[in-house]
């Protein structure tokens, strides 16, 4: 499926899914471009007709390419990187043993012969993914560039085979297009908008003048971090806001390694009696007394090496100055080298703001104050803020895998674009926890709530009813308090059929009562 556009050398490339139209589908014109949450660019055709032309001269490809590199490079910061790897490390999780993720279909109302192969269609894709393997580069890619894009190939002779690769394309060289289609409003003379285009390009060497690749959108996955730039036309990654503190950082460390230098040392002062040598002779006898006392050591940072090197003087050297007819004569003394080196609580600060940036706790930036997993005490707020970040990083990156099961269910007719859309929102991926870090987090909760019901237990029955106590206090829901209860009365009521003797033997135990009459005989 490929055609040759022949005035501005775009190709076509991909399938595109057929739709069925409804007919109470209408057609609601506006002056204003419908909403756009994913950085797409707009090009627009005027006249009746769609214009066979697209303009990649005035795109922002150039743009979008340069910020992800931008994004690119200061991954590679090693305090950026470190943050990173905490992130990716906690949001896929898992061993070789086990799957990272699974679909859970429990709240969605279909057969389950069609749930099963919706199971089976998922963990092929996991597996065209590899996802096993490359999860975590999978994920970190998306994370850094904040974007990411995979090429659903298929088999063109027989797209019932459902997708047959999964081939990932590099989000520098892709972007998204909507091509907007208007006409003027006899009434009003204003452009009114009838309908829009979506597409991606795909250019090799992104903002030239060279032709690129047209695919189609249903042949393209495409997910984002889902946060936009100021002005909402540029998709931002989730390093954004911490550019300025990584180029902070990284000068402060620059100067401080400058500033190491250059005072570290210490330096000395030679006073040279030159006596009554005219200017010009005793500069020259300066430079001879230079020559033959110096010891010029010289390090080179690219081999590690340090040799003699007499050709050159830096800043760094010792002084030497001249002196005249009835001063002290020659004379030698010391500058010591710059005090309190060993402060560095200004770049402290900054790889601080690093992490708060990248919404990392700092306990895991410094070294004395680290997470420990031994203890629930250490479960601190900071962490769990933490985990709730990072729930927030699985649900938005589960779109990967909600958009190519779509497209695969709907090649190979196991569902419907209306079944999709009834059951999209009860479809979930489930990820696998850190079972170290879940479990103290669960013992910590249940071991508050336990104690709050030891000091509430007195009032129970007169105060607090049981339901309440449930609710508000072991924070149970509707469908665990009637599951909770009918397990209570299920207990109780096997009980009595296991031990009915022990029941009955106290009440045998008899009390003596005076029969009527035995007074008077």
């Amino acid at each position: 499926m490929a055609e040759q556009s022949g005035q501005d050398g775009v190709k076509l490339f991909g399938f595109e899914i057929k739709r069925a139209k409804k007919k109470d589908e209408m057609k609601l014109p506006s002056v204003v471009p419908p909403r756009d949450d994913e950085g797409g660019s707009y090009a627009t055709a005027s006249g009746s007709h769609y214009g066979q032309y697209l303009n990649l001269g005035d795109d922002d490809s150039k743009d979008n390419y340069q910020l992800i590199m931008k994004y690119r490079g200061n991954a590679m910061h090693p305090e950026v990187d470190a943050a990173i790897e905490d992130i990716v490390n906690e949001s896929i999780t898992g061993s070789q043993l086990e799957q990272t993720l699974e679909l859970n279909m429990e709240e969605v109302k279909a057969p389950d012969s069609i749930k099963k192969k919706i199971t089976e269609e998922f963990d092929n894709i996991y597996g065209m993914l590899n996802f096993k393997e490359l999860g975590h580069d999978i994920f970190r890619r998306w994370y850094v560039d904040g974007r990411i894009y995979h090429h659903l190939v298929l088999n063109e002779a027989n797209p019932k085979e459902g997708i047959q690769e999964i081939r990932p394309i590099d989000a520098a060289k892709m972007r998204k297009v909507k091509k907007i289609k208007k006409k003027k409003d006899p009434v009003t003379g204003a452009d009114i908008i009838e309908n829009t285009e979506e597409f991606y390009i795909f250019q090799e060497k992104p903002g030239s003048s060279t032709s690129g690749v047209k695919m189609t959108n249903d042949a393209v996955s495409y997910v984002t971090s889902g946060l936009l730039s100021e002005d909402r036309k540029k998709i931002i990654s989730f390093l954004h806001k911490a550019l300025k503190p990584i180029n902070q950082l990284r000068m402060m460390e620059d100067s401080l390694v400058i500033y190491r230098l250059a005072r570290a040392p210490e330096r000395r002062i030679f006073y040279v009696d030159v006596g009554s040598l005219p200017r010009g002779k005793a500069e020259q006898y300066m430079k001879d007394i230079m020559t033959k006392y110096r010891n010029k050591l010289v390090y080179d940072a690219a081999t590690g090496q340090i040799k003699d090197d007499r050709k050159h003087m830096s800043m760094l050297e010792d002084f030497w100055l001249p002196r005249r007819e009835g001063g002290k004569g020659t004379e030698i003394s010391t500058l010591p080298g710059g005090e309190n080196l060993g402060q560095i609580d200004d770049v402290i600060f900054f790889q601080k703001k690093v992490y708060r940036s990248l919404n990392v706790p700092l306990s895991r930036l410094e070294q004395e104050n680290q997470f420990n997993l031994g203890r629930s005490t250490e479960v601190n707020r900071d962490e769990l803020k933490f985990q709730k970040f990072i729930d927030r990083l699985r649900m938005r990156f589960a779109h990967l895998f909600y958009g190519i099961l779509k497209t695969q269910l709907i090649l190979k007719g196991i569902i419907t674009e209306e079944d999709w859309e009834e059951w999209k929102n009860d479809i979930t991926v489930d990820y696998v926890r850190d079972n170290h870090f879940t479990e103290l987090r669960d013992m910590e909760v249940l071991r508050e709530r336990v104690q709050t019901l030891d000091q509430i237990n007195n009032y129970a029955g007169e105060y607090f009813s049981k339901e309440w106590i449930q609710k508000n206090v072991l924070m149970l829901s509707d469908e665990d308090v009637e599951k909770m209860n009918k397990e209570i009365n299920g207990e109780q009521e096997e009980k009595p059929e296991e031990e009915p003797q022990d029941q009955e033997a106290p009440s045998q135990k008899f009390e003596l009562k005076p029969v009527q009459g035995d007074d008077s005989e």
